[in-house]
């Protein structure tokens, strides 16, 4: 359907100004802006083909009509209130900028959550999966290295791949993490992971860079920083390696290192601090409290 760029109440205009907003403004990860944009644009596939093209023609009892269509599709719960939370942020954009005159999201109600139990390694199996990369190939050991620092700091993996040589200090064993918002942390690190990083930083990184000057910590074979999807099949490979029978993701080492850190007695705070929770209650999944991160981590880290 054709539409008129000019006119900002165009839903595909208003959608990809607030895609801008968030970018430029708002600085949010680029993983949760891909996230909005995709649940705008289906919702506004979904007015469009029923001859909606203006931010101006919807009402509240539209978006209700939208969430029941998502659910009649079969979306699970955790998909409709993703989608529930886009169309928020959105139409709240909207009547700041004064493209609609009330607020229209008021029927929406997220349905509920059954919440999972994050998976969790033993200790014994996170010692198997990090052993796996144990020869002299570049590699494996630009693998080890990665795996040593996730399950050492309990970074995201998007914090990992994005993560610039930069942020590394191999003086004091510390590493600073920039995730969505701008927001930064610096986390410690043990000695295995300090050991795996040297090992990689040297001649291997230089030798898997070539002529190149990508200043991304970890590459790929090809001299680019290495993607989520390419890092997800170094884990399942290693997680199949060792013979480990858990449903394991890039996340499995970021809730391994929180569990492991509490059930060796971290305090909560530091170890909310270290994972980037803005709030206790995300960190409470894990659970306990005392001391300085520096102290904590020392004290508790199985792998230190």
């Amino acid at each position: 359907m054709t539409q008129i760029e000019g006119d900002s109440d165009y839903m595909r205009n208003s959608i990809r100004t607030f895609i801008s907003y968030l970018h430029n403004v708002k600085k949010i990860s680029k993983n949760t802006e891909l996230s909005y944009e995709r649940d705008l644009r289906k919702m506004a596939d979904y007015f469009e083909a029923g001859g909606k093209l203006k931010v101006s023609e919807l009402d509240a009892e539209s978006l209700a009509d939208y969430v029941e269509y998502l659910k009649s599709q079969g979306k699970k719960s955790s998909t409709v209130s993703r989608s529930i939370a886009s169309m928020k942020a959105f139409f709240q954009y909207e009547l700041d900028e004064h493209v609609i005159d009330e607020d229209i999201t008021g029927l929406l109600k997220a349905p509920k959550i059954e919440k999972k139990a994050p998976v969790i390694l033993t200790v014994e199996e996170t010692e198997k999966l990090l052993s796996q990369p144990a020869g002299k190939t570049d590699k494996e050991i630009r693998d080890k290295a990665m795996l040593e620092l996730l399950y050492a700091t309990g970074i995201r993996v998007t914090e990992l791949i994005s993560m610039k040589l930069e942020d590394i200090d191999l003086d004091k064993d510390m590493v600073q993490v920039t995730s969505g918002g701008g927001r930064h942390r610096e986390i410690p690190f043990g000695k295995v992971a300090d050991d795996a990083l040297k090992n990689y930083i040297g001649d291997v990184r230089n030798r898997m860079i070539g002529e190149g000057t990508e200043d991304t910590l970890f590459i790929n074979c090809s001299g680019s920083p290495m993607s989520r999807q390419g890092f997800w099949k170094i884990l399942k490979y290693y997680t199949r390696k060792a013979g480990i029978d858990v449903d394991i993701t890039p996340h499995t080492l970021r809730h391994s290192f929180a569990a492991h850190m509490v059930h060796n007695g971290a305090d909560l705070h530091a170890v909310q601090e270290m994972m980037g929770h803005s709030d206790i209650s995300s960190t409470q999944i894990y659970v306990k409290m005392d001391d300085s991160l520096r102290t904590q981590y020392a004290k508790a880290h199985p792998r230190r």
